[in-house]
C-alpha cells in the first residue's frame, strides 16, 4: 500500500508540479490516514476501503480535536490520492465520492495597521550586513505580498531593480511578475551592494538572493525566526506570521481602492474567492472606525 502512496505522490511532484510544502502536507496527511486503516482498520488492500472506514477517520480526528481546517485539509488529501488509484485502476471504486467536507469556521487574516507596518518596516538597524539584509526582505515582503516560501526561493536575477519589478515562481510553479516601490528597491539595491556581499561564502557559489550566514540560501525556519525577534524589538504585540505582512499588503491595497483582479493577480490566487477574503477584512475595520468615531454609533 506504501508503493501506491509513493506513486501518487511522484504524479503530484511530476505530472501537477505541486510545490514541496503541498507535497510534504499531502504526504503526511496520507500517512496519517494509511496508518489508521491498516492499524485500526485492518485493511492490506485499498479496494477493501468503503465510506465507513473514511468516516470513521474522520471521526478518529475530530477525537483528536482536530480543525475543521485541518479535517478538510485531509478529505482534500484523500479524495485525490483515491481518485489516482481509480484512474491508474488500482481500485474499481472511489470510496471518498460522498464524503462530506465539514464546514469551515471563518476566521478573517490578522492584518497590521499602517504605523504597526511602518514600525516593523523601520526596526532592522541597516548597519551591518544582517539589517541590510532583514530590512531588504521586510520591504520586498511588504512591496509585493508574495509568500515566504517565494521570498527565500528568490535568485539574484529574479529582481529587476531598475525596471521595477520581481519575477517570483509560486504554487503550481507558475510565475508572477510582481511590481516594487522604491523604498523597496532601494532597500534590496542596498543589500545587494553593501550587505549580500558579506554572505557569501569562499567554498560555494550560491545565486540566492537572500543568503545566512553560512553563504546558502536562507531558509523558512530561519526567516521565522528573524521575523519573531524583529516583532518583539518593534514592540508588536499581536501575533504574527510569515503570512502577516502578505494579509497587510492585500488588505491595505483594497482600503486604498486596488481593483480586486489586480490584487488577485499579484497575490497568485487561482480563484478570486481567495482574494475576496481581503474584502471582509476591509469591511470589518470600516465597521470599528464607524463605531468609534460615528457620534451616534
Amino acid at each position: 500500500m506504501e508503493d501506491q502512496l509513493k506513486d501518487f505522490i511522484h504524479f503530484l511532484l511530476v505530472e501537477k508540479g505541486l510545490a514541496k510544502n503541498t507535497l510534504v502536507s499531502y504526504e503526511r496527511d496520507l500517512k496519517s490516514y494509511l496508518k489508521y486503516l491498516k492499524t485500526v482498520e485492518n485493511i492490506k488492500d485499498y479496494n477493501g476501503v468503503q465510506r465507513a472506514q473514511i468516516v470513521h477517520f474522520l471521526a478518529h480526528l475530530k477525537d483528536q480535536r482536530k480543525s475543521s481546517k485541518t479535517i478538510a485539509r485531509h478529505i482534500a488529501s484523500i479524495r485525490a490520492f483515491h481518485q489516482f488509484l481509480l484512474r491508474e485502476k488500482v481500485v474499481d471504486h472511489d470510496p471518498s465520492v460522498h464524503v462530506e467536507t465539514p464546514q469551515l469556521e471563518k476566521t478573517l487574516p490578522k492584518v497590521l495597521s499602517l504605523p504597526e507596518v511602518e514600525r516593523l518596516l523601520d526596526t532592522p538597524v541597516a548597519n551591518d550586513h544582517f539589517g541590510l539584509r532583514d530590512k531588504a526582505m521586510l520591504e520586498l515582503l511588504y512591496a509585493t505580498g508574495i509568500r515566504v516560501s517565494e521570498l527565500i526561493g528568490l535568485n539574484i536575477g529574479d529582481a529587476h531593480i531598475t525596471m521595477g519589478f520581481v519575477r517570483c515562481i509560486g504554487k503550481g510553479n507558475k510565475e508572477r511578475i510582481i511590481p516594487i516601490g522604491r523604498t523597496a528597491a532601494e532597500a534590496i539595491q542596498k543589500y545587494l551592494d553593501e550587505g549580500r556581499p558579506h554572505f557569501v561564502s569562499k567554498k560555494h557559489r550560491d545565486e540566492s538572493l537572500f543568503l545566512n550566514h553560512h553563504g546558502k540560501r536562507l531558509t523558512r525556519q530561519g526567516f521565522w525566526k528573524i521575523l519573531k525577534r524583529l516583532t518583539s524589538l518593534a514592540g508588536i504585540e499581536k501575533e504574527l506570521t510569515p503570512h502577516t505582512l502578505r494579509h497587510s499588503f492585500a488588505t491595505h491595497l483594497l482600503e486604498n481602492g486596488a481593483d480586486l483582479r489586480a490584487v488577485q493577480e499579484m497575490l497568485g490566487h487561482a480563484d478570486i474567492s481567495t482574494t475576496q477574503i481581503y474584502t471582509h477584512v476591509t469591511k470589518t475595520r470600516l465597521k470599528d472606525v464607524y463605531s468609534q468615531f460615528h457620534p451616534r454609533a
